[in-house]
């Protein structure tokens, strides 16, 4: 509503306005004006037509509930296993008399989301029931943690990288299922960074069947649910036993939604994985993990930051800017790194309690980023600037990209530019196989 017709309405009412009544309404139009004129293209996300439903939401209707009717049943999840009004599957499905949940299994950070490293064994206080670590000593079930399991339930929300450890730990699961001959129910959750966004090295696992996270790229465009159905599938061109696998698909879902346009609430999948904008980064600066140089853990702006002590922000953001790429931008940034989180103690990060300085990753066209790549140009523009006080931790990059070509080849020398090409051939053949498991248009 306009100004103008306002103080019509008050006029034709005889009520006087005072001076300082006046400016503020003044001051609310055009605050008003404003907000609603900006329109940046990181925040383009048109409200969905029908909100998508997802998994669980499915699970407990007549077309799926005999799955778990009556059968033994582990659940492996995490404090994002939960409904769109934030009910978790574990209590609901627990306070079901025609449901027995005997055990819970639980990832890196636990059932409820309260660890940040590795779990350990441990009692759920809400419901009573025995908690199995699969992010510890143990990473798969044993014959013995699943002989009184009928059936296996994987919810958990995922970001889109392979470097994110939940999808490792699906696959263990999937691995047990098979070779215990159990079921297992995949109830499926977007991609956050999209369905539509494959890119970066597989390395020495590349042309070779796709059963585990090893052998994808470095974002995959797929959901948990086209995973688990890939990684289940390409068993048998392995001649390895597959699950019985049930996917629960979700219900107006399309590969080209980011996750604010999906209508669901974001719920921080990890303590550092804040929001969508660090997802969208995350397959980028999380390659930092291999270098002395901080990605920003420590802060509430994890995997946007590129910093050290010894850095200077007004080189760096230079240096990364000279490159152009695209839908990003750098600019100077100094922080110092905290080891709690917005509440979570987490793993104490680089550099905890000192001022770092350096760059920020700015978002610019989310659809135009190219997270992957950009992993190769951060690791070039340090090393073009500090190449005796980067570190390389050759294992851990080499782990990170699945390939130690990318770090050689920047060691030597090469650009960029020469480097990402030589994904080409790798990535064509991933996206055949991957083609072949997609449930979405």
């Amino acid at each position: 509503m306009g100004l103008l017709p306002i103080f019509r309405y008050l006029g034709s009412m005889k009520i006087r306005l005072s001076f300082r009544t006046c400016y503020l309404l003044l001051a609310l139009f055009l605050w008003q004006t404003t907000v609603l004129a900006q329109s940046p293209k990181t925040n383009k996300s048109a409200a969905p037509a029908h909100r998508v439903v997802i998994g669980i939401e499915q699970l407990v209707t007549p077309e799926f509930l005999p799955l778990l009717q009556n059968r033994r049943v582990a659940i492996l999840t995490n404090h994002t296993g939960v409904m769109p009004d934030k009910s978790h599957i574990v209590d609901l499905l627990h306070a079901r008399p025609d449901v027995k949940v005997v055990k819970l299994l639980s990832p890196e950070h636990g059932i409820r989301g309260e660890a940040d490293t590795h779990v350990s064994d441990d009692v759920d206080k809400k419901t009573g029931l025995k908690v199995i670590s699969l992010y510890g000593n143990v990473r798969k079930p044993t014959p013995e943690m699943l002989k009184d399991v009928d059936v296996l339930i994987f919810d958990i929300q995922d970001v889109g990288a392979r470097y994110y450890t939940y999808i490792a730990t699906m696959t263990a699961v999937l691995e047990a299922a098979a070779e215990n001959k159990k079921l297992m129910i995949v109830l499926d959750r977007p991609n956050p960074i999209t369905g539509a966004y494959v890119d970066g090295a597989v390395g020495k696992n590349a042309k070779q069947p796709v059963t585990g996270p090893n052998f994808l790229p470095i974002t995959h465009g797929m959901t948990v649910g086209e995973l688990a159905r890939m990684f289940n599938g390409e068993r048998a061109a392995k001649k390895l036993p597959q699950a019985e696998l049930k996917v629960i698909p979700m219900r107006n879902y399309t590969r080209g939604q980011w996750f604010d346009q999906t209508g669901l609430p974001w719920i921080k999948p990890s303590p550092n994985m804040i929001n969508l904008t660090t997802a969208t980064l995350y397959p980028g600066t999380c390659i930092l993990e291999g270098t002395n140089v901080s990605e920003g853990r420590g802060t509430m702006q994890a995997f946007e930051f590129i910093g050290a002590p010894w850095i200077n922000g007004e080189k760096l953001a230079q240096q990364l800017n000279s490159y152009r790429l695209p839908g990003v931008t750098f600019k100077p940034i100094q922080f110092k790194p905290d080891s709690v989180v917005d509440g979570i103690r987490i793993y104490p990060p680089k550099f905890v309690g000192q001022t770092c300085y350096g760059a920020q990753a700015v978002v610019t066209d989310r659809n135009k980023f190219e997270s992957a790549k950009a992993s190769v140009y951060i690791i070039h523009a340090l090393k073009t600037l500090y190449p005796t006080q980067l570190e390389w931790k050759n294992s851990r990059l080499d782990g990170l990209w699945k390939t130690d070509v990318t770090r050689q080849r920047l060691q030597a020398g090469d650009a960029p530019k020469e480097i990402i090409s030589a994904w080409a051939d790798e990535l064509t053949y991933f996206n055949q196989v991957r083609a072949k498991y997609l449930l979405y248009p």
